[in-house]
């Protein structure tokens, strides 16, 4: 779930300039275009000051030209209150500006492209922060960009009526004070540590949207309609042709003294990744942001090509839906502790690394990415590939085969669907794998590949499915999950979309996230991932890296390079990038 919280669904917080969401995402949360021509040319189109006799210089920048990157998902709203899912923060993070921007550290900044003129001042009790925008900074239909709008972003994404993702980001924020045009001043509840990774965040416009409902906020045809969004970034969103493509180009109005070298960027959506990577081969697009990894080897030979290989901050998982309203006899299979555990002996994870990933992955076994700061290391849970362990766990549940092989409790036959999007051929993979797996003791599995887009909204989003695949892609470095696995956040406002409730593991996040002091955190962190690789809401299945491919047209300095380890990595400072002809 290129996943937006902290997480995008795989989702999003979205930046070109330094970041991821979502989930997706993530991710999150993550999951391409092109202009009203059926089949656009991914070929960049020369600098005008360029002519035939003298083709640029690759090494210095220039202005124009094009590039087409692909995606094999569809976007769902860029507007920065509900954006949770990887594709709609691809295409926010070319439109919007962020207040504030990562490194490619992962730490906060004010970068030349941010919104903010410098980093926040925060008080000695870490209550206070104050925020002061560049004054230069506009919005597409020429307005300034005010304390008016962080205001009005901050103010509507904690009020539970917008149903916000985002919400738990911002919930502990008391008063937002605006002191001048640029300024304000932001008080919290309580001391959130996290607090400036919240600031890492576009803005909406609160001279378009401040009258709209708020119960209508989502479904208002900002974010959704070109026509209709307007945006402050350095390229301006010009077309969408639903599951064909979005086109974006360069604003001539943008108020940064850093203009964008790239003059039409085009968001090219195919039917899955393997019909992608076959337009990438034969020159169609430029750029790719995930390669199958059966295909790596032949995108690798492929000359002009080059590829970008890293773990990045995504982790793949199988979520548990505990409300019975989801199933059809309104009973859900996995309220028992010991059948959750049965669920993650009975998959062959290591299998899945090692065959699938091509072991380019990283076993997980709680939300805290392996190495990290927060990583609780042995403390977690590790379920080790054990068919007759999970056997006896289903038995001792409570669960009994029928006469058919599949296990029953009550009157209640274990059988789920599991849904993942459509065109992943890792997930078609995966949940091949889970389904064979889950056989072998008794559960029957129904696959059920549905569109991203339609998936996310539908069914993700409002937390109605039984199980689902899907992936978190952490948006920022801060280790707090309380959005998505604290009771306090289920749909819409949050991103607990499993409707997990877990007392102890509400009270950990909270605890986390109210110390400033790392060491303290990390004994926090360390109980929750024992706790939660215990309970298990999710089977955490692995850390992975997206292949990105880029061709031989697209062009960047060593400082504005692609960064795997970032959510958005793949468009790390890309105001910055150019292209030449091939």
């Amino acid at each position: 779930m290129k996943s937006k919280n902290k997480l995008t669904m795989c989702l999003s917080v979205f930046a070109l300039a330094g970041a991821l969401l979502a989930g997706c995402n993530g991710a999150g949360s993550k999951a391409s275009d092109s202009s009203p021509s059926a089949s656009p040319s991914a070929s960049a189109s020369p600098s005008p000051s360029a002519s035939a006799s003298a083709p640029p210089d690759a090494n210095q920048p220039v202005d124009g030209g094009s590039i087409v990157i692909s995606s094999f998902s569809d976007i769902v709203s860029i507007n920065p209150i509900y954006v949770q899912d990887t594709a709609s923060g691809d295409a926010q993070g070319i439109v919007f500006a962020n207040l504030y921007d990562l490194d490619r550290q992962g730490n906060v900044v004010a970068e030349p492209w941010s919104l903010a003129a410098e980093l926040p001042t925060i008080s000695a009790d870490g209550l206070t922060y104050t925020v002061k925008l560049k004054p230069n900074a506009k919005w597409s239909d020429g307005q300034p960009v005010t304390a008016d709008d962080i205001a009005f972003t901050l103010n509507t994404m904690k009020n539970p009526e917008a149903g916000s993702p985002g919400i738990s980001n911002v919930d502990k924020i008391d008063t937002v004070a605006k002191i001048d045009d640029q300024t304000v001043e932001i008080k919290l509840k309580q001391v959130f540590s996290p607090f400036l990774y919240s600031l890492f965040t576009p803005l909406a416009p609160a001279h378009v949207l401040k009258d709209v409902p708020l119960k209508g906020l989502e479904k208002n045809a900002y974010g959704s309609d070109p026509a209709k969004t307007v945006t402050n970034g350095p390229w301006k969103w010009t077309a969408w042709e639903h599951g064909q493509y979005l086109t974006f180009e360069a604003d001539p109005n943008y108020w940064g003294a850093q203009k964008p070298h790239i003059q039409k960027i085009t968001y090219k959506i195919y039917a899955d990744q393997n019909t992608e990577v076959q337009a990438l081969l034969k020159g169609d697009t430029n750029m790719t942001e995930a390669v199958p990894l059966t295909m790596l080897d032949t995108v690798k030979k492929q000359k002009g090509l080059n590829v970008i290989l890293a773990p990045g901050p995504q982790y793949e998982y199988m979520s548990f839906n505990f409300k019975d309203d989801n199933f059809p006899d309104k009973y859900s299979p996995f309220k028992g502790q010991k059948t959750r555990q049965a669920i993650a002996y009975a998959l062959n994870r290591q299998g899945m690394v090692d065959n699938i990933l091509k072991g380019t992955g990283k076993l997980m076994n709680s939300p805290f990415l392996p190495g990290s700061w927060a990583d609780p290391g042995d403390r977690a849970v590790n379920y080790n590939y054990d068919a007759e362990k999970a056997k006896q766990l289903l038995a001792d549940d409570g669960w009994k085969a029928n006469k058919d092989g599949i296990l029953e409790k009550d009157g209640h036959k274990f059988s789920f669907e599991l849904q993942y999007n459509a065109g992943n051929s890792r997930r078609e993979q995966v949940a091949a794998v889970i389904q064979q797996n889950l056989k072998d003791v008794g559960i029957d599995v129904k696959p059920k590949g549905i569109e991203f887009s339609a998936w996310i909204d539908q069914n993700v989003t409002p937390g109605k499915y039984q199980a689902l695949l899907l992936s978190w892609s952490l948006t920022n470095p801060d280790p707090n999950g309380e959005s998505i696995f604290s009771s306090k956040y289920f749909p819409p406002a949050g991103q607990n979309a499993g409707w997990y409730k877990n007392e102890k593991l509400d009270d950990l996040w909270v605890r986390g996230y109210s110390v400033i002091d790392q060491n303290e955190r990390k004994k926090i962190y360390a109980e929750a991932g024992q706790e939660i690789s215990t309970d298990l809401p999710y089977v955490f299945l692995y850390q992975y890296g997206l292949p990105q491919a880029l061709d031989a047209t697209i062009h960047y300095a060593e400082a504005d390079r692609p960064e795997p380890s970032l959510a958005y990595g793949y468009l790390f400072h890309a105001i910055n990038w150019w292209v030449t002809p091939k």
